[in-house]
């Protein structure tokens, strides 16, 4: 079973092609195998498909049938891209090429523009914020830290769906996004930034993409040459290609057919960044006689594990269904997830922190122990359980809690507002301290109702939140609490947390959890409202929501809890649900 996982450790270079195919399964053998035409390997969570892919290509090359440096390898990450080329070295077929979209366009954009320019490529910007600041201020339109970001990302959506300034408006209406701020707004910084960065002689990162396309679409000379170059393709997680992306793929093979796409529809997560699963949906339609290879035999999880997932998956609707994998896990039998339902937040903290910490003293190390939660701002509370029980932990894809710029800048204000305020005397007619708080974080815009959408408004809001809800619960604990009081509590925890960890826990959000895999995996805060999160309204965004959770399950190898808490603080109405998503999964 061993033979057929992920593991990157090959004792030695196989002598021989056929020996290349030495441990692959059956059907990891038919992707090896299948050189000729276009290929479709459709692939579950855990069931070996970068093994599977890697062996190909090297099965080619050892077998004479592809030249290294005829192959292109395509990947989302710099990470991946690595992984890849180290694994084909060990297979004996160094020389291939293993790079992102990004990588491949930019070496082939530095190679042909003088050629198809001339003069230098423009200077690449590695980060378009101040870019888009410069413009909105042109505009005369205030945008603060997290709308910045926001409509950064609105543009970059635009760009990956080849959406130009002009029809911004229209776009989003259509793709059923909530835009930051005003469409029309948003469209007039875009044109604006597109224009200063012409004034300035600058590209971003996706005018690497745009600019390689314009160049192959405009000089068939130069797209013959790269096509000569590069004679076969291969594309990982198809799933989460974008528009602009597939162009710059259908450039590259020209008329030709010799490509191998490797994908699962069950894990597309990232269409609020333009992907879409539709390529790999449609792959058949546009290659009536492609080669189509399932991989379902999981190598990570339990049968317990992958049961759960393929129950959770089974409740799906629309396209991305319609290809749904059925694993078959290849591991020995092991524990039933575990459902817990919880008072509150804090008791769900708790209750998961003593769980993680009897692990560590029963031998699981706590690196092979994760913690995944919807949104970034659920890691207060855990981070600070974690903390409580002597737990280490690491946060992966976001800041500590207390190192976050909202909660940093909230910490400023209340120090200010101690100090000024005088620290017994309640601010602005405030009858308590939690209302002493609202009333200082009213005046860095925060209000009492969430806003609309998701996005970083919706994080710095959340942010907040958890601190007014620290103050709830802290002047709960101690009736006569100063705001003097709060501040000085809210840096004991800050500093509590600030110790060095190596070897920890992690804590990280759904999203940030794509390509992992931990022994023991915690999935909490699973009430409605969260997952699926409120502002999922469309049968889409609910069904994205719901592969979402099959990514968070499919993470665990050996152990899997999954909880939900009826409140948010001790006392509180329990007025929360466990997720629609739970319903027929849990036992009774």
């Amino acid at each position: 079973m061993t033979a057929a996982t992920d593991s990157p450790l090959f004792p030695q270079v196989p002598e021989t092609a056929d020996a290349v195919l030495d441990g692959l399964d059956p059907e990891q053998r038919a992707v090896a195998t299948a050189l000729h035409g276009p290929v479709c390997v459709l692939a579950g969570a855990g069931t070996g498909k970068t093994r599977a892919i890697t062996h190909r290509i090297a099965y080619g090359v050892r077998a004479g049938i592809l030249q290294p440096a005829s192959v292109l390898a395509v990947t989302f990450t710099a990470r991946a891209a690595g992984e890849m080329r180290g694994r084909l070295r060990q297979l004996g077929a160094g020389g291939v090429q293993a790079r992102t979209f990004h990588s491949a366009a930019l070496r082939q954009l530095q190679f042909f523009w003088p050629k198809a320019v001339g003069g230098e490529v423009p200077r690449l910007l590695e980060r378009k914020v101040q870019l888009v600041a410069d413009a909105a201020a042109r505009c005369r339109i205030r945008l603060d830290r997290t709308e910045l970001r926001d409509v950064t990302g609105e543009i970059e959506w635009s760009k990956v769906t080849q959406t130009v300034p002009a029809d911004y408006p229209a776009a989003v209406a259509k793709a059923g996004r909530e835009a930051p701020r005003d469409p029309a707004e948003i469209g007039q910084i875009y044109a604006t930034y597109e224009q200063l960065k012409r004034d300035r002689g600058s590209i971003d990162f996706e005018d690497v993409l745009l600019l390689t396309v314009g160049v192959l679409q405009d000089r068939h000379d130069i797209a013959e040459q790269v096509r000569a170059q590069y004679q076969h393709f291969v594309v990982d997680e198809y799933q989460d290609v974008s528009p602009l992306q597939q162009r710059l793929l259908e450039l590259w093979l020209g008329d030709r057919d010799s490509l191998c796409v490797v994908g699962d529809a069950g894990q597309t997560i990232y269409s609020f960044t333009g992907a879409t699963p539709d390529h790999l949906l449609d792959f058949r339609t546009r290659h009536p006689h492609a080669t189509v290879v399932r991989l379902v035999r999981d190598y990570r999880s339990t049968p317990q594990v992958v049961h759960l997932a393929n129950g959770l998956l089974a409740q799906a609707t629309g396209r991305a269904a319609e290809q749904r994998l059925e694993l078959v896990s290849q591991r020995p039998a092991g524990a039933e997830p575990v459902f817990t339902e919880y008072a509150d937040e804090p008791a769900e903290a708790e209750g998961t922190a003593r769980r993680i910490r009897d692990l560590i003293a029963s031998g699981v190390p706590a690196s092979e122990i994760a913690v995944l939660f919807r949104i970034n701002a659920q890691s207060e509370v855990y981070e600070q359980a974690l903390a409580d029980v002597g737990v280490p932990y690491q946060l992966r894809g976001a800041e500590r809690f207390f190192e976050r710029p909202e909660v940093r800048e909230a910490g400023i204000k209340l120090r200010g507002a101690a100090r000024f305020g005088a620290n017994d005397t309640l601010l602005d007619g405030a009858v308590d301290l939690p209302s002493e708080v609202r009333a200082v974080f009213s005046d860095m815009g925060w209000t009492a109702q969430p806003p609309a959408g998701s996005g970083a408004v919706r994080d710095r809001w959340e942010s907040l939140a958890a601190l007014v809800r620290l103050a709830e619960d802290f002047a709960r604990a101690r009736p006569g609490a100063t705001l003097a009081d709060l501040v000085a509590e809210l840096d004991e925890r800050a500093n509590a947390q600030h110790a060095p960890t190596v070897e920890g826990v992690t804590l990280a959000s759904l999203h940030a959890a794509k390509g992992l895999e931990w022994d023991a995996v915690f999935l909490v805060g699973l009430t409605e409202g969260m997952l699926p999160i409120h502002h999922a309204r469309t049968d889409e965004q609910i069904e994205e929501e719901r592969r979402l959770l099959y990514v968070g399950i499919t993470r665990a190898r050996l152990r899997l809890t999954l909880s939900w808490s009826l409140a948010r603080s001790p006392g509180g109405r329990a007025s929360r649900c466990a997720s629609r998503f739970l319903h027929g999964l849990r036992p009774g």
